[in-house]
C-alpha cells in the first residue's frame, strides 16, 4: 500500500505548520509539551485558553461528518487530519483539554442526537469554550460496563431526570463543564437494557462532587465523580437506548488519534535510546549504574524491536483509517499500543539499571512524590495502566474473538 501524502496534503501541512508556529507564542509557548499522558494536571489554564485559540482558527471538529463551517470548523479529509495531527505533535503543542468533546461526544451527537442537541452543544465544542468528560466506568463496572448501578429517575414534581451514583477513572472531570453519563433509567432493568445516555452539567453544587484519585506516579488526572440528584439536561438517542449510543461512541474513540499518540511514543522511544547511548559511555565502556555497555545484545534487540513495532503500528493505523464500523479495528489498535507502551516503560528502567529505583539525594520526608520522579520513572509507573484503562486487554481479545472471529461467547 502507498502510505505517502499527496500534494494537497503537503499544502495543508505547510499551512498548519505556519498557523501553529505563528500562534504558539507567549503563554502558549510556555505550555509546549505540557499535558500529555500522565501529566494532565500541567498548565491547565494555558491549555484551556489554547483550546479557544484553536476554535478561533477553525481547527476543532475537522473530522465531523458535517459540511465545512457548519459550526465554524474546517472540514478535512482523513489524510488531512493526519497531517494536522502530525504537525501538532511535532511542534509539541499543548496537550488538548477538549478532545473528549471533539472526538467522542460530537461524533455521537452527529450520529444519534437531535438537530436541537447538535445546535446546542456543537458550537461550544467547536469554539473550545465547553469541555467534556466521560461518565462510564464505576467501581464495580469498569470493563463490564453493562453492570453499572448509577440511576436516573424522573422527579414527580418537575419531570426532570435526576442522576444518583458514582463514576470513576474520569479524566478531566475537574476541568469539564459537562459530562456524558451512562445511567439506568428503567427501574429493575438489568445488563444492557434500560440504560440511557445523559448529558449532565458539572456545575451543580451539592449535586456533583469530584474527588481526584492520586496515582503511584504522584499525579491525579483521574477522578471519582459522585452524583446526588444531579439534573440531566438531555437524553441522547431516547430513553432506554443508552447501550446502543454508548457502544457507538466507543467505536468512534480510536482513529486519527491513534496516529497522534504514536508521534508522542516516538519521542519517548528516542529519549530511551538516548539514555541507552549515554549509559554506554564513551567508546561503549558503560556508564555508572547504567546499561553496562553498547555490547549488551538483549537491550539492543529490545530497542530495535520497539522501533520496528512502532513502525508497524503506524502502517496498521493508516491502513485502517477508513474502517469505520469495523468492530475489530479499535480493539486491535488498543492491544497493539497498550502492550507496546507498557513494554517501553519497562525498557526505560532496564536501560537505567539499578539507578532507576532511586530518587534524588534530597528526596526526603514530605517531598511531593511527583517531584521526586524523572522521565523514565514516570513513564514506567504510568504505563502500568496502559493495558487496563480504555478497555483491558482481556476485554479487547473477547471483542475480537466474539464479534470478528465468531467464536463462542465466554461462559458467564
Amino acid at each position: 500500500m502507498d502510505f505517502s501524502f499527496g500534494a494537497e496534503d503537503e499544502e495543508l501541512r505547510a499551512r498548519a505548520r505556519s498557523w501553529l508556529t505563528g500562534h504558539l507564542v507567549g503563554p502558549y509557548a510556555d505550555a509546549l509539551g505540557l499535558g500529555g499522558p500522565g501529566s494532565e494536571h500541567e498548565g491547565v489554564g494555558a491549555r484551556r485558553a489554547w483550546e479557544r485559540e484553536l476554535g478561533r482558527g477553525g481547527w476543532i471538529g475537522q473530522g465531523w461528518e458535517l459540511p465545512s463551517g457548519a459550526y465554524g470548523q474546517q472540514r478535512l479529509s482523513l489524510t488531512g487530519q493526519v497531517v494536522w495531527a502530525e504537525e501538532y505533535a511535532a511542534l509539541r503543542a499543548p496537550g488538548r483539554v477538549g478532545h473528549i468533546g471533539e472526538n467522542l461526544l460530537a461524533p455521537t451527537l452527529i450520529a444519534y442526537g437531535s438537530p436541537e442537541q447538535r445546535d446546542r452543544f456543537l458550537p461550544g465544542i467547536a469554539r473550545g469554550e465547553e469541555l467534556w468528560c466521560q461518565g462510564y466506568s464505576e467501581p464495580d463496572a469498569g470493563s463490564d460496563l453493562a453492570g453499572i448501578r448509577t440511576t436516573a429517575v424522573r422527579d414527580a414534581a418537575d419531570g426532570l431526570l435526576r442522576v444518583t451514583g458514582q463514576k470513576i477513572w474520569t479524566s478531566l472531570a475537574r476541568e469539564a463543564d459537562w459530562c456524558f453519563v451512562l445511567a439506568r433509567t428503567e427501574p429493575g432493568s438489568r445488563r444492557h437494557r434500560g440504560l440511557s445516555f445523559l448529558l449532565v452539567r458539572m456545575d451543580q453544587p451539592g449535586r456533583v462532587e469530584v474527588r481526584p484519585i492520586r496515582q503511584m506516579s504522584g499525579t491525579s488526572e483521574f477522578n471519582e465523580v459522585f452524583f446526588d440528584g444531579a439534573v440531566a439536561a438531555e437524553v441522547v438517542g431516547g430513553e432506554g437506548n443508552g447501550w446502543t449510543v454508548a457502544m457507538g461512541l466507543l467505536a468512534l474513540e480510536r482513529g486519527v488519534s491513534t496516529l497522534v499518540q504514536q508521534i508522542g511514543f516516538a519521542a519517548e522511544l528516542e529519549r530511551v535510546v538516548g539514555a541507552y547511548v549515554a549509559a554506554c559511555g564513551p567508546g561503549g565502556a558503560g556508564g555508572p549504574g547504567g546499561a553496562g555497555g553498547s555490547g549488551d545484545p538483549v537491550l539492543r534487540e529490545r530497542l530495535v524491536r520497539q522501533w520496528a513495532e512502532l513502525r508497524a503500528m503506524r502502517w496498521n493505523a493508516l491502513r485502517t483509517l477508513g474502517s469505520a464500523g469495523d468492530p475489530g479495528a479499535p480493539s486491535v489498535a488498543k492491544l497493539l499500543w497498550g502492550g507496546w507502551h507498557r513494554r517501553l516503560g519497562e525498557l526505560a528502567v532496564a536501560v537505567r539499571g539499578a539507578g532507576a529505583s532511586a530518587g534524588p539525594a534530597d528526596w526526603g520526608p514530605g517531598t511531593p512524590y511527583e517531584l521526586g520522579l524523572d522521565e523514565e520513572q514516570r513513564l514506567f509507573l504510568f504505563t502500568r495502566a496502559d493495558t487496563i484503562y480504555g478497555g483491558s486487554d482481556e476485554i479487547q481479545r473477547n471483542i475480537i474473538a466474539e464479534r470478528v472471529l465468531g467464536l463462542p461467547k465466554e461462559p458467564r
